[in-house]
């Protein structure tokens, strides 16, 4: 991802989206960390809880099952965190991202890591869904 990466949120979560699905969340990271730091201070926590839960699918990915399970805490939790602090706010975001649904999915993907190991993980799991995410 080049360091000048410049797109909407809904640009954002569609394509990263798509690199999770490809298995490439670390580059999902990259995308929602260009985000984190062009966005409005309301919406901080959340695109910083998306990078971390990137960087958990990653750890999970490489077999970290400990460092999966803490950033898709971390993560989730930061995301659980965000609440629009006007109809502006929550106006920005795309209306494919589903914060709870994430927080939800990221929680429970740490908690079957957590309680069974990596080896319970299918291929869909890694697939963590960020919402409705349709073609922007």
């Amino acid at each position: 991802m080049p360091d000048d990466l410049r797109l909407t949120p809904a640009e954002a979560v569609q394509l990263a989206q798509r690199l999770i699905d490809e298995g490439r969340p670390f580059h999902a990271h990259e995308v929602f960390e260009a985000v984190w730091k062009a966005s409005p201070s309301a919406q901080r926590d959340l695109w910083q809880g998306l990078a971390q839960i990137a960087v958990g699918l990653t750890h999970a990915r490489r077999g970290n099952g400990r460092g999966a399970v803490a950033l898709l805490r971390r993560g989730a939790a930061a995301v659980g965190r965000y609440v629009p602090a006007a109809a502006d706010d929550r106006g920005a975001l795309p209306d494919a991202l589903d914060p709870a649904e994430v927080r939800a999915a990221a929680t429970g993907l740490a908690d079957l890591i957590a309680a069974r190991g990596l080896g319970a993980v299918t291929a869909d799991d890694f697939r963590l869904k960020l919402g409705a995410v349709r073609e922007v």
